[in-house]
């Protein structure tokens, strides 16, 4: 089957070379278009030449995707028996998914023969030049994450209102409601119309169309300050000559301190469920991998960039039920296939189940890894009664350990009790370290309030009784 694919140009007939001209008006084959809304389809009607569009396609679909999959489906068919011409507005090589549906169909012999694309007489229009920077977008369908705003941006296919509403919410995440935009309807053409307004008008003031585009001109640097980009040139700055002396004299090991402090930071806004602490904390978590990361940069030995490859590829492998066809069931088999997959990758480097335990967890989050690992390959209690028997036994180790006055035999065995709670904890799901950092919040919590009551009372702490402290305990526990 053979398909003529030709571009009608911006909408001027003026735009239309001679040969494409000559061969719409002394055309012995059908003519089909996407669509008759285009003005030089009624100029070329005046001169005899006769089209069939798939305009009621769109009236019978809500989605574009299945509008264009229909309208190939129909050219095939026509295409079966006698060649055809099929002619779209502007290039055909420029938003026009109809036309890449073909090319992708080995059964389809094509030939493209030209025409005008509008992005030449839009840049005129808009007075702007796209060696810049510019992003040609599809107002149908289109990543809001993939918009580059630093660029000249500019959206087509805005049909209709409902697009451009679901356009203008998409920019209003990222840009002002104020934020100029100029949308141009019918570029290059005699009907050309521009005008300027602010985003949160786009889909109110104006009558889009098939040849409406909205452009957006690049935004400044200060409304990008949520974007990933400004903070990486952000952290660059502050490391670079002109920045600040604090960023530019730190090194991996100078910031380990507080790397600790910011994910200790983080627990406490979790466990306090404060969302505007836990977006401050998780930012001075992402200020601690930035800082790493371009010390890396500046060293020459990595950047950012291959920190989040490293972890993209990891969330990959990891996760084959996702997007691999590994099927699995429970989450107890995505454990067991991480696990399996953690071996593939760190096998070579870990000789012992219990490596990869890091050295400087605090010694309590320590034993809770510690014993998970060793359960893996069955080294566990068959039933948990028998962990509470061992914390008994622990219990009166360290009774004898205190009544022989043995300060290290005490230590050791107080030590032994604290890994079996840890063994515990882990058989019924629960971090022990989240689990006392709770507990110790609680306590803070109880005792503030016995310091409160009893300054409330003209009274020191010191000058209180034991009596009346639990007093106030217990009044704190029924405030819980």
């Amino acid at each position: 089957m053979e398909i003529e694919i030709i571009g009608l140009g911006a909408g001027n007939i003026d735009q239309l070379s001679l040969g494409i001209y000559k061969k719409l008006t002394t055309a012995n084959k059908s003519i089909f278009v996407r669509t008759m809304d285009h003005p030089v389809i009624g100029q070329l009607q005046d001169e005899g030449v006769s089209f069939q569009s798939f305009d009621d396609v769109y009236e019978k679909h809500d989605e574009f995707e299945a509008v264009y999959q229909m309208i190939v489906e129909k050219l095939k068919a026509q295409a079966e028996t006698n060649a055809i011409i099929y002619a779209v507005p502007g290039h055909p090589m420029l938003a026009e998914k109809t036309v890449q549906l073909l090319l992708e169909d080995p059964n389809v012999e094509t030939k493209i023969l030209g025409g005008q694309s509008y992005l030449d007489d839009l840049f005129t229009s808009l007075k702007i030049d796209p060696i810049e920077g510019f992003q040609f977008v599809d107002g149908t369908a289109f990543n809001r994450s993939e918009l580059n705003y630093r660029n000249h941006l500019v959206f087509c296919q805005v049909y209709d209102k409902m697009i451009a509403s679901e356009v203008k919410l998409a920019l209003l995440e990222d840009l002002p409601a104020d934020y100029v935009i100029t949308v141009v309807e019918a570029a290059g053409s005699e009907q050309e119309r521009i005008q300027q307004l602010n985003l949160e008008e786009l889909d109110r003031s104006l009558e889009v169309s098939n040849l409406t585009s909205v452009y957006i001109p690049p935004a400044p640097k200060d409304l990008l300050n949520h974007s990933f980009s400004r903070l990486r040139e952000v952290i660059a700055i502050l490391r670079g000559p002109d920045g600040c002396p604090w960023d530019r004299e730190q090194t991996h090991e100078s910031l380990r301190e507080y790397a600790i402090e910011e994910v200790y930071e983080l627990i406490e806004a979790i466990d306090d469920e404060d969302d505007e602490g836990i977006i401050e904390e998780l930012g001075d978590n992402l200020l601690q991998v930035m800082l790493h990361s371009q010390i890396g940069e500046d060293d020459g030995y990595f950047t950012i960039d291959d920190v989040i490859r490293s972890i993209t590829e990891k969330m990959i492998h990891r996760h084959p039920h996702v997007f691999q066809d590994t099927k699995v069931n429970t989450v107890d088999d995505v454990y067991k296939n991480w696990d399996v997959l953690k071996k593939e990758e760190k096998g070579e480097h870990r000789k012992s189940i219990l490596d990869g335990v890091p050295n400087h967890l605090p010694s309590l989050a320590k034993a809770y890894k510690l014993q998970k690992k060793a359960a893996k390959v069955g080294f566990d209690w068959d039933d948990v009664q028998d962990i509470w028997k061992k914390l008994d036994e622990e219990i009166e180790e360290v009774k004898e350990a205190i009544a022989e006055k043995n300060m290290g035999e005490i230590e050791k065995e107080l030590g032994d009790i604290l890994f079996v709670l840890a063994n515990i904890s882990r058989y019924y799901k629960i971090n022990p370290e989240i689990a006392l950092n709770q507990t110790n919040q609680k306590f803070i919590s109880r005792f503030s309030y016995i310091e409160e009551q009893i300054q409330q009372n003209g009274k020191e702490m010191d000058q209180s009784s034991l009596e009346e402290m639990d007093y106030y305990w217990n009044q704190a526990k029924k405030r819980e």
